[in-house]
């Protein structure tokens, strides 16, 4: 329940807000918390941001530019950053485009330690 508080949170501090989950690396979600009923698949979603996730962070240990830490996916309907947790996990705010992007990778990063603590 307290991961789902922290993910509560984070929804409740962000204009804009659509959902925010917990997911590994295999597109699993671990816990997701929704505003209302969202029109996106998040079961999909999760599936294909962690696969594009995976390519991302395996490009990033290429070219040796340090552990990756944040991305952010734009598109014209939604924004989606993700904050690496950890080897196994990672965190997803989806937001609509007018949301407030700057708060809600502030608040994912803030909440990142919480989640981590709270998934050991």
């Amino acid at each position: 329940m307290p991961l789902k508080n922290s993910l509560n949170s984070i929804i409740q501090s962000v204009d804009g807000a659509l959902a925010a989950m917990v997911m590994a690396y295999d597109g699993i979600p671990i816990d997701e918390v929704t505003v209302d009923q969202s029109e996106f698949d998040m079961q999909l979603l999760s599936v294909e941001y962690a696969a594009i996730l995976k390519e991302i962070k395996r490009a990033v240990d290429v070219v040796k530019m340090g552990d990756l830490e944040e991305v952010s996916i734009a598109t014209t309907r939604t924004c989606v950053v993700v904050r690496i947790l950890n080897e196994d996990f990672f965190a997803a705010l989806i937001m609509s485009r007018g949301g407030n992007i700057a708060k809600g990778r502030y608040m994912l990063k803030l909440k990142s330690f919480d989640v981590l603590r709270e998934l050991s």
